[in-house]
């Protein structure tokens, strides 16, 4: 099970961002994304998730084999906790609907409708779809936010139980998981060169995550 990544550019607003990025990541492996605000963390995940087309380049992993977890939680307001996890536990054929309301700490809560958690709650409850997703590779678009101390640890430590079962996160983060093991790939080393002319400012880049 691998994620292999070769020459990719990728673009935001069609603006090339990114250009030249390349990396492997294998079972047990996580790798952390670094770089300042606007420089296409959140571009080049959107594009290895299949939400944007790449400008060039390749990237191949197993059929299915990825979960992406952005900024929104992507709840359905409406039903509780127990029923949007059974949503997706059906969407990818899953039976794990229990283990992921224990693991994210949020049996007590499983009769609660979604829009009546905290904002924390409602975080939880996104980044518990990974575990019913049964899906090897996670991408993960700062997944702590919303997340007080003790969750941030809870979510760390299911981060590592994945990565003991084989599994593999690409993670984009200023938060320490506490993962000593994650490899950092620096996106800065991979910056398109600016555009030779229309003078579109640095300020263009700071709008974007």
């Amino acid at each position: 099970m691998e994620l292999i990544v070769s020459d990719l550019a990728c673009a935001r607003g069609g603006l090339p961002v990114l250009e030249g990025v390349s990396f492997t990541l294998g079972a047990g492996q996580a790798l952390i994304l670094r770089g300042p605000n606007g420089i296409g963390k959140t571009t080049l995940l959107r594009t290895l998730a299949g939400l944007q087309p790449p400008l060039k380049g390749n990237m191949t992993m197993p059929p299915e084999a990825m979960a992406y977890a952005a900024h929104a939680d992507g709840l359905k307001a409406t039903l509780s906790v127990r029923e949007n996890l059974s949503f997706w536990a059906r969407i990818y054929g899953t039976n794990a609907v229990d283990t992921a309301l224990a693991t994210m700490n949020l049996s007590d809560l499983a009769g609660r409708q979604a829009r009546n958690l905290s904002a924390g709650q409602k975080r939880r409850l996104g980044l518990a779809r990974l575990l019913v997703t049964g899906r090897p590779i996670w991408v993960l678009d700062e997944p702590t936010v919303s997340l007080d101390a003790a969750s941030v640890a809870l979510f760390a430590g299911v981060i590592r139980a994945h990565l003991a079962q084989g599994g593999a996160a690409l993670i984009a983060t200023h938060i320490d998981l506490g993962l000593p093991e994650a490899g950092v790939l620096d996106l800065g080393a991979f910056k398109a060169r600016s555009p030779a002319a229309g003078g579109i400012s640095s300020a263009f880049d700071e709008a974007f995550a």
